[in-house]
């Protein structure tokens, strides 16, 4: 934005994957003056420029028209993506929460909104070539998480329909992974007993090839950059698919195994992981892994047209950083993202 210089900006989800790395690139940048970072518990780290208030979405007392006074931007990232066995507690948070957010954006009258989808709001799609931000975004019903990123996208269209005025940006990106998040997203993902030295490559003399598991993946800190550049713009509205090359299937994890990829039918993968959710054994649902089997491959033309965003890193270096971090027990100075390693 022009009027940059100066800016306050207003994080939601400010300590998690993403947040903390939107924080810092905000706070490192000239032309922002100040961050306010919420989040349900205050973190010790400080970075520069930085306030940090406690502000929990799913409670209906949380004064978020207050917090977003005098904002020039409101990125809201704020996510729960547990418990899978009860969608109803995410769809307060997540879903509810989001809409409060949406008419505490406009109650206050910020004049901008960018928004965190998902490739997960995306509706099934093709595996063989990319579709852009016009594919449709009824996300995949069985999954929560999908179910509640599709929905969202529903009420941002009455969002932007009712306050034309306020600009308001969807980021729709592909699984974000960094160093650091390696030991939250394995609590989230995998439980948080797995062992991280268990993606040790001679562990693995070979990897399940499972028909359409074929993914993009993208470095958390190159999505934040392009959450950075939406909020600096005057001019960025609407959708944003972001994504790194290559595209992330069975080949390319067995080139980085060293490992041979075999054949495994999607109804034995996910009988296997039905059952370890079921027992609870397993955090991620298996209405996810039907969901993962199903989301399109994404074009990223528009965000290096309008943004001028480009990533610098590969989805090969993002997942070799990842699972080092992953083995390390990597994390960071904040609740959700704190390291632990296990085994």
């Amino acid at each position: 934005m022009s009027s940059a210089t100066g800016s306050r900006i207003v994080v939601t989800g400010a300590t998690g994957n993403v947040g903390t790395s939107v924080v810092r690139l905000l706070s490192e940048d000239p032309q922002v003056a100040s961050v306010l970072g919420l989040a349900r518990r205050i973190p010790d780290w400080s970075p520069p420029k930085t306030e940090w208030a406690a502000v929990d979405l799913a409670s209906e007392r949380a004064d978020l028209t207050g917090h977003f006074a005098g904002a020039d931007a409101v990125v809201h990232l704020a996510w729960a993506f547990q418990p899978t066995h009860d969608p109803a507690t995410t769809w307060r948070t997540n879903v509810l929460g989001s809409i409060r957010v949406f008419e505490a954006v406009a109650a206050a009258g910020v004049p901008a909104l960018v928004h965190a989808s998902s490739v997960g709001a995306y509706s099934p799609g093709p595996k063989d070539h990319a579709v852009d931000e016009s594919w449709p975004t009824h996300g995949w019903p069985d999954a929560a998480y999908c179910r509640e990123k599709a929905y969202l996208e529903r009420a941002l269209d009455t969002f932007e329909r009712d306050h034309p005025g306020i600009r308001t940006v969807r980021m729709r990106p592909a699984f974000l992974f960094k160093r650091e998040s390696a030991s939250e997203q394995r609590r989230i993902f995998g439980g948080k007993f797995l062992p991280g030295p268990l993606a040790r490559p001679e562990l693995l003399p070979f990897l399940p090839d499972i028909p359409g598991l074929r993914v993009q993946a993208l470095h958390t800190d190159d999505a934040a950059d392009a959450y950075r550049l939406a909020v600096r713009s005057d001019d960025a509205r609407g959708p944003f698919n972001l994504a790194a090359e290559p595209t992330v299937d069975a080949g390319l994890l067995g080139e980085m195994f060293g490992a041979r990829p075999v054949r495994l039918p999607r109804t034995a993968a996910r009988s296997a992981i039905a059952a370890a959710w079921g027992l609870h054994l397993l955090p991620a649902s298996p209405h996810l892994f039907d969901a993962v089997l199903r989301l399109p491959l994404m074009d990223c033309t528009r965000a290096r047209a309008e943004l001028g965003w480009r990533p610098e890193h590969t989805a090969t270096e993002v997942l070799e950083e990842f699972l080092l971090g992953f083995q390390q027990g990597a994390g960071a100075a904040t609740e959700p993202m704190r390291g632990r390693k296990v085994g």
